[in-house]
């Protein structure tokens, strides 16, 4: 009797907390599209205020900097997750379409995981195959190798024709620096760390990399990373010196319009002559 009534107060709590935690999660899903929906509807106005703040406390050269980065790190970010929300809708698409003929089974929970682990870069297709692919083989062993060939070929495909379509290496990062992104985004946010640090970073790259040529180029250095290869110094670029043509000397055509101003005689002194001789 005392085991039946702990076991129905561990189901009674157990039910409790869990309801507790999806009312926690809808409120704050609700809260963040109300938050979302004020921000875009007034973003003009938040922008306005933001560029008074800087342009107020910082030096203007200073602001025009942060906000050419800012405007880079949007693009970056909004360009990325954009077509990349799209490249994983056509990969979960083609997922569903490709398993339903292969007769697999769990077809939609696969094709979802495949789609959404699709918009993490790099490491994506490993983390949404393998959890797939112990599905199929505790289902259909006989499945795990079709599956894994058709994983294969999907994941090629998008690599190498439906991605670059899409993105268009529109972030510009090498491939050190897109794991380096995914390592530290995901230690500290997860999932969404792994997805948002990509962008993210390949804007701080871009900023960094056009602070760098601009320190370069002032002490005449080659900005191409192939020149430090070597042991050797790089070679040291001299500045254009640009010879500042003399300008002609002017005294001598001044000196004879003196001259020619000095031969030449006087109206007045004429017109005083005329009117003395007109005297009886």
């Amino acid at each position: 009797m005392l085991e039946t009534l702990s076991g129905g107060a561990d189901l009674i709590s157990t039910i409790t907390s869990g309801a507790f935690t999806i009312v926690n999660a809808m409120k704050n899903f609700l809260l963040g599209i109300i938050v979302a929906v004020y921000l875009l509807y007034n973003k003009e106005t938040h922008q306005a205020q933001v560029k008074k703040f800087l342009y107020a406390v910082l030096p203007q050269e200073r602001v025009t900097k942060l906000l050419r980065m800012g405007s880079h790190v949007s693009y970056s970010f909004m360009h990325f997750l954009a077509g990349k929300t799209l490249d994983s809708f056509i990969i979960g698409m083609l997922c569903f379409v490709g398993m339903t003929i292969l007769k697999m089974p769990y077809v939609s929970l696969i094709s979802l995981i495949v789609g959404v682990t699709n918009i993490i870069p790099f490491f994506g297709p490993f983390i949404g195959a393998i959890p797939s692919g112990v599905l199929i083989l505790l289902s259909t062993p006989s499945k795990v190798i079709p599956f894994a060939i058709f994983i294969l070929v999907l994941q090629q495909f998008d690599g190498n024709i439906l991605g670059p379509k899409i993105l268009g290496g529109s972030l510009g990062l090498p491939t050190f620096w897109i794991l380096f992104a995914i390592f530290v985004g995901g230690g500290l946010f997860g999932f969404i760390g792994m997805v948002a640090f990509v962008p993210l970073f390949a804007a701080l790259y871009t900023f960094v990399s056009e602070f760098l040529a601009e320190r370069l180029i002032a002490k005449g250095l080659p900005c191409e990373t192939k020149a430090y290869m070597s042991q050797d110094p790089p070679d040291v670029r001299p500045p254009d010196d640009t010879e500042t043509a003399e300008e002609p000397d002017k005294r001598p055509e001044d000196d004879t319009a003196d001259t020619e101003s000095a031969d030449a005689p006087d109206e007045t002194d004429t017109d005083d002559h005329e009117s003395e001789a007109q005297q009886p």
